[in-house]
């Protein structure tokens, strides 16, 4: 569905629909309707649910001195409103617990004012704009998109589960009992693995667990499945059990990283269990030149290759509770037909690199473009040299394509893995300097970018944050966030162009955008020209990039002074000692109002 747009006198607003989010975007089109612009509130009516006020983590620093809603809290948006164009709203942060509704949402905003005295006013309804949209999984045709929500390193996760919250039991095996207790929150509550599992593996953790639900319920459906790392015990335990029935085989990579005949791996213990219940025949283990990176489920049925799942997840502990990651599934034969025999070449050639290269579908481009599924191109690696080229070359000279846009500001927005290593990659120098063009609006995050540009006011350049600070040290009112060690943050490898334009596309799937990897992995990369799904990641790059912005921003180094100070408390009433209020007057409009400012920019592109 296309964008949902309102209007109030000088006010716009328009929803964009995510997986499970919705992004809204504002406008006010005259100045008058800007001066002593206190901000916006934003009220939530779920379905059968009491509509409620999305929370701001910033309140003013004497709330009595302001029109405010006793029955809401300082921080509430109706008390203390948001100072932005738009905003993310996530289901299940604040409001409505582990578990909210989904459905039909109404969203209403309404743009608040100062009087004379710098004191915020009572709210004016007659100055609201509303509009309805779907919130829900995420589904386009006969295609499916799901994210993890990939936010330990937050305010939420920490609000929920508190911030010593284990992801997974102390000495746990491959497969271990999720109904444990793992951490217990600042009220006292008391959350199991199961609880945390379920709300940080989001919608990618239920499309694949659905999945994998359907088959083993379904004696006449089979599975195949790639793999790269496999230890989730859900996904564990199903593929055991479809492997009893004799309905699944497995390709499971063998790098260092997963088999050791020393010290067996997960994967190792995985392979020794599925041999014994669905025979040593039913799985084969291997890496290509360097990795067996595909994550891939291919479902059939009598009549053939029927559905296929893939994308970035690895069937992992850290893939679905830690890493952002996300998946794709083709309810469609013909994308799973070429799927299955890419798994049934894979299997025949044993994993190897010389055998798949010799393969059309190592050079080849399949395209797809039906009533049910959009205009797509996927192709396979390993591939020779000039393929790989040829095909990062393509995403490149689309990034290059979007500063000569004139009837829409050209954008790239992007979440990917890792932006370094070796001195040809032609992806990541376009995505490690995209951030300079004024021309561009670029939003980027990596866990490991060539250096981070935060954005100053006053410049148009983009943003390119890391999703690993170093340290991030918060002032009050913010929680302390757990950090996530030597693991991934970001395991993302999408890019979008286009946003808004005339040819939206995202590029997604397992491959890491890398031409060494292009050579020597197993991956599936996948070139989406859709505005509906480009919007949907677009969404999930914005909220990433928004969020580590703010952690990159107070990150200190590991032997800073204020990293070894005493973390503040988690009470607003502290916030004296930061001084991290509302500002009292129309001065944070600015930038967003200022050509030469990204923010304006940000406001046209999305909200205009």
């Amino acid at each position: 569905m296309a964008p949902v747009q309102s209007s109030k006198g000088a006010l716009s607003l328009t929803a964009y629909r995510g997986d499970a989010k919705t992004l809204l975007a504002f406008n006010l089109s005259t100045k008058a309707s800007r001066t002593r612009l206190a901000g916006f509130t934003i009220e939530i009516e779920p379905p059968g649910v009491e509509s409620y006020y999305l929370q701001n983590n910033l309140r003013f620093k004497n709330p009595a001195d302001h029109a405010q809603v006793a029955t809401e809290p300082a921080n509430s948006s109706i008390n203390a409103p948001f100072h932005k164009f738009r905003w993310v709203h996530h289901p299940g942060l604040v409001h409505q617990g582990l578990t909210p509704k989904l459905g039909l949402y109404t969203y209403t905003v309404t743009p608040r004012y100062f009087d004379g005295d710098e004191s915020l006013k009572p709210l004016d309804p007659s100055l609201s704009a509303s509009v309805k949209i779907k919130v829900g999984g995420f589904a386009e045709g006969k295609v499916a998109v799901g994210f993890t929500r990939g936010f330990v390193q937050s305010q939420a996760f920490v609000r929920h589960f508190g911030r010593s919250a284990k992801i997974k039991p102390n000495g746990a095996g491959l497969i271990f009992d999720t109904s444990q207790k793992s951490g217990e929150n600042a009220e006292g509550e008391t959350f199991t693995f199961e609880d945390q599992y379920k709300w940080l593996g989001f919608t990618a953790r239920q499309i694949i667990f659905d999945l994998l639900d359907e088959v083993f319920n379904d004696g006449s459906l089979t599975i195949d499945v790639f793999a790269y790392d496999l230890n989730e015990p859900g996904v564990v335990e199903r593929l055991l059990e479809i492997g009893k029935v004799k309905r699944a085989r497995v390709i499971l990579d063998n790098a260092a990283l997963h088999h050791s005949a020393a010290k067996p791996k997960p994967e190792d213990e995985f392979e020794k269990l599925f041999a014994a219940k669905a025979g040593k025949g039913a799985i084969k283990r291997g890496k290509f030149g360097r990795y067996a990176h595909d994550k891939v489920f291919v479902v059939s049925d009598a009549n053939g290759p029927r559905k296929v799942l893939t994308g970035s997840t690895n069937f992992s502990v850290t893939g679905l509770y830690v890493n952002s990651n996300h998946v794709l599934v083709f309810d469609d034969r013909k994308v799973a037909k070429l799927y299955a025999k890419l798994f049934q070449d894979v299997w025949d050639g044993d994993v190897k690199t010389a055998a798949f290269k010799s393969n059309a579908l190592a050079s080849d481009t399949f395209k797809f473009n039906t009533a049910s599924v959009p205009d797509t191109r996927i192709t396979f690696s390993p591939h020779d040299e000039a393929v790989a080229r040829s095909i990062l070359g393509g995403l490149v000279d689309r990034i290059d394509k979007e500063g000569a846009e004139t009837d829409v500001k050209g954008s790239v927005l992007f979440a990917v893995m890792g932006l370094e290593g070796g001195e040809d990659n032609p992806v990541y120098d376009a995505l490690n300097s995209v951030h300079e063009q004024e021309d561009i609006f670029s939003y980027g995050i990596s866990d490991s970018p060539k250096g981070i540009a935060l954005h100053e006011v006053g410049k148009k350049t983009g943003v390119l944050v890391t999703g690993k600070p170093a340290s991030s040290v918060l002032p009050p009112p913010f929680s302390q966030v757990p950090g996530i060690g030597l693991g991934h943050q970001v395991h993302h490898k999408f890019v979008v162009c286009g946003f808004n334009g005339k040819d939206p596309v995202v590029y997604c799937g397992s491959s890491n955008l890398a031409l060494a990897g292009e050579q020597v992995n197993g991956d599936n990369l996948l070139e989406i020209h859709d505005e509906e799904i480009a919007t949907a990641f677009a969404i999930e790059a914005l909220e990433l990039v928004d969020h580590f912005e703010f952690l990159d921003r107070s990150a200190v180094g590991p032997k800073s002074k204020a990293a070894k100070k005493k973390k503040p408390a988690i009470k607003a009433e502290v916030a004296a000692s930061a001084g991290w209020f509302l500002g009292t007057t129309d001065k944070w409009v600015e930038k967003f109002y200022d050509p030469n400012d990204l923010h304006f920019v940000d406001r046209e592109l999305f909200a205009d």
